[in-house]
């Protein structure tokens, strides 16, 4: 009878992924998250709370912030190169915002250059596929003027 109560001690209860209750006398898994452990043994919750120290080690003094993992040469290189590479990515996207910032104002000052022509009143030609020139009508001129000011309106922001 004795044996049936230490046994039942030593019972874990854990939520699965399909949210059934799981019975074992082994722990969950290690993709089952702390939260979905319904119960543990006595002995595994104590384990879980006392830090373990490897023999023969001292043990550290106690701080009042949280301890820093030690970080080996190998981590520190590949944490160097994770960081120059991010440096390079941010530096290549500001290049070619730049660059975008730049074709913008160029094409603006073209759009605003053009709209001036437009609202001067002048008569306006263009060439059409064939080589030809074209003067603007009063229909064409409104319709060119139309481009002109949405122009402005992406460009000049």
């Amino acid at each position: 009878m004795c044996l049936i109560g230490v046994a039942a001690q030593a019972q874990w209860q854990w939520l699965d992924k399909s949210g059934r209750k799981v019975f074992s006398d082994q722990p969950p898994p290690s993709d089952i998250p702390v939260k979905n452990i319904l119960k543990q043994p006595h002995q595994a919750a104590a384990a879980a709370n006392v830090p373990t120290q490897p023999v023969g080690k001292a043990a550290p003094a106690a701080t009042a912030g949280p301890a820093t993992p030690k970080i080996d040469e190998e981590d520190q290189y590949l944490l160097e190169r994770k960081k120059k590479a991010e440096a390079e990515v941010q530096a290549k996207l500001k290049a070619e915002a730049d660059g975008l910032a730049k074709v913008k104002a160029t094409n603006c000052d073209k759009a605003r250059a053009n709209q001036t022509v437009m609202d001067s009143g002048v008569r306006v030609s263009i060439t059409n596929a064939k080589g030809e020139r074209d003067i603007l009508d009063d229909a064409a001129r409104a319709a060119e003027q139309k481009k002109i000011r949405s122009a402005i309106e992406i460009n000049c922001k």
